[in-house]
């Protein structure tokens, strides 16, 4: 069986870009960085840009939709997203050039069929004009990515406690936050449930809800004046450590870097 593989191409508020493939044939989840950019760091892994057949966008702040113009209409790649989504992708001063043909809907609930991949929409609590996480299921495995929540609703908590392999928020540490410069208002508003998950929800979630079909976690969008990777990884391996989770045997946690592209990951069977 052509094994699964994974790679984030950025992980933070300057950008957002994943890419999920076989060896033949590949989909983008959001698009918050060039497309050159894009192109280049899949050409460093050695996937052709030709393998890219759709982009599936989480919610329309510019970190996650910045080339989706230009994917959609130069390079022909639908662009799925909710109604909702799409009506703020084209009211975004981030986005360049309007979609109009590759602009193709994809609602909470519902899934499309990319190939072997199913792709399947389901809401998410954040802030944007409207928002989803994703499952892929492929040959009876579930790769799920819950990006920008600001806490975990009854939708994600289902795919996330499905997942065999997981990307999930650890945005910010909370002590960080609340002794950090930003403005009270933009705490409140980060710490709100329309906001992000700090280390430790993720982390209570993560050790409440473990099983054995879970074999990998990959921590998105951290902050970079907030957070750290260091300390993500600590807060969210200690809990599972705690529960009894073997960490590095039974479940391998990683931290997205903000701004470059992380290492191919290619999943056993």
């Amino acid at each position: 069986m052509d094994r699964l593989r994974f790679v984030s191409l950025a992980s933070g508020s300057s950008g957002n870009c994943y890419y999920l493939g076989t060896a033949g044939y590949g989909i983008l989840i959001d698009a918050g960085i060039g497309s050159r950019t894009i192109k280049k760091r899949l050409k460093v892994l050695g996937v052709p840009f030709e393998h890219i057949q759709a982009v599936f966008v989480t919610h329309d702040h510019v970190d996650h939709i910045k080339a989706v113009g230009t994917l959609g209409e130069k390079f022909l790649l639908p662009i799925y997203a909710t109604e909702l989504t799409h009506k703020g992708i084209d009211r975004s001063y981030g986005v360049t050039q309007q979609l109009s043909s590759s602009k193709k809907y994809i609602e909470k609930g519902q899934s499309i069929q990319i190939i072997d991949f199913r792709v399947e929409a389901f809401a998410v609590s954040h802030d944007a004009t409207d928002n989803v996480g994703f499952t892929i299921h492929y040959k009876g495995k579930r790769f799920t990515i819950a990006t920008d929540l600001g806490h975990i609703c009854a939708s994600a908590s289902e795919h996330i406690r499905l997942a065999n392999y997981l990307v999930v928020e650890a945005n910010y540490d909370f002590t960080m936050l609340r002794n950090g410069y930003y403005p009270e208002r933009l705490k409140q508003r980060i710490c709100g449930e329309r906001g992000h998950l700090d280390n430790d929800e993720t982390a209570a979630f993560l050790a409440k809800n473990y099983h054995a079909g879970l074999s990998h976690v990959f921590l998105c969008h951290l902050s970079k004046e907030n957070n750290s990777p260091e300390i993500a990884l600590q807060t969210i391996s200690g809990s599972l450590v705690k529960s009894g989770v073997k960490v590095g045997e039974e479940v391998h946690v990683q931290v997205l870097s903000r701004s470059s592209m992380t290492e191919l990951v290619v999943f056993e069977n």
